[in-house]
């Protein structure tokens, strides 16, 4: 295992899961969301997303995470992943971390991807046009479907898929990866 693609509805936990798998497989994280936005939450040109994407996973050890379809990103980083964690939790449990996450990041007020200036905001969390909850309640169910149907084609047989339903399966899983490099080395 040594490109592996985390996926999951928003909200799932990838981030934080993939930070830790690529901390004990020692391989690079690559958040998709940071290759995406702009300043200004301006969202990149599907070209440039591409761009950024091939290059983050022209190395030979990664975990990326994210699951955009924009510009064909899941199958762009699906041809060269080995291995695919799909965090697919039930959506009130996916809503009440999001929440806390949603509201620790406007307490913080900490950058979410270096270098663009975006923070989250009572405004853009609540307040748009498709707030980040409400987009979780609406995409969980497609999503799920969605990927599901994504994993089942032939192009990607080759993926060793680990598709976890509540997160004590995923913590079990990671420590058992963790185990298993200690017993490398």
């Amino acid at each position: 295992m040594k490109r592996v693609s985390v996926i999951g509805t928003t909200g799932s936990g990838k981030t934080t899961f993939a930070r830790a798998l690529g901390a004990v497989i020692t391989a690079r994280h690559v958040e998709l969301d940071a290759l995406f936005w702009e300043p200004g939450w301006k969202t990149a040109e599907l070209e440039t997303f591409r761009s950024r994407i091939r290059s983050a996973i022209s190395g030979e050890e990664w975990v990326v995470d994210g699951n955009y379809r924009a510009a064909g990103a899941l199958e762009l980083v699906w041809s060269r992943a080995d291995t695919v964690v799909w965090l697919d939790y039930p959506l009130p449990l996916v809503l009440s971390r999001l929440l806390r996450r949603i509201v620790a990041r406007i307490r913080d007020r900490a950058e979410l991807w270096p270098g663009t200036g975006n923070r989250e905001t009572v405004r853009n969390a609540f307040f748009t046009r498709d707030p980040l909850l409400w987009f979780a309640v609406r995409t969980h169910r497609g999503r799920r479907r969605r990927l599901a149907e994504a994993l089942a084609r032939p192009e990607f047989a080759h993926l060793a898929v680990h598709r976890f339903r509540e997160p004590r399966e995923a913590t079990r899983w990671l420590e058992s990866q963790r185990a298993l490099v200690a017993t490398r080395i």
